[in-house]
């Protein structure tokens, strides 16, 4: 499981512009079965995606089809986290 920060990098203000190409890579990660959850950072800071089903290779692949990456608008930040122990409604994120 992997928690993805996307924090501003120096052409947050073009994010508008590339704001639909965003949220439709944001709705195939969803479509995919690999994002989890997506959000913003506070206090807007960027945004953060709960990624899993997928390796690391795979999500840095998918990460740089985001447009706000290519366009420098997001840096992307990759933790991975093993999981051991999870509530019972994640029991999944252990498999």
């Amino acid at each position: 499981m992997f928690i993805v920060q996307l924090k501003f990098a120096p052409n947050k203000s073009k994010a508008p512009h590339f704001m639909e190409g965003h949220n439709i890579w944001l709705n195939k990660g969803f479509d995919d079965g690999v994002f989890l959850l997506a959000g913003g950072l506070q206090p807007n800071l960027g945004g953060g995606i709960l990624a899993h089903n997928t390796t690391l290779e795979e999500l840095e692949s998918r990460l740089m089809d985001d447009p706000f990456v290519q366009e420098n608008i997001v840096s992307p930040e990759i933790a991975e986290i093993t999981p051991s122990r999870t509530d019972k409604r994640l029991d999944f994120l252990k498999d």
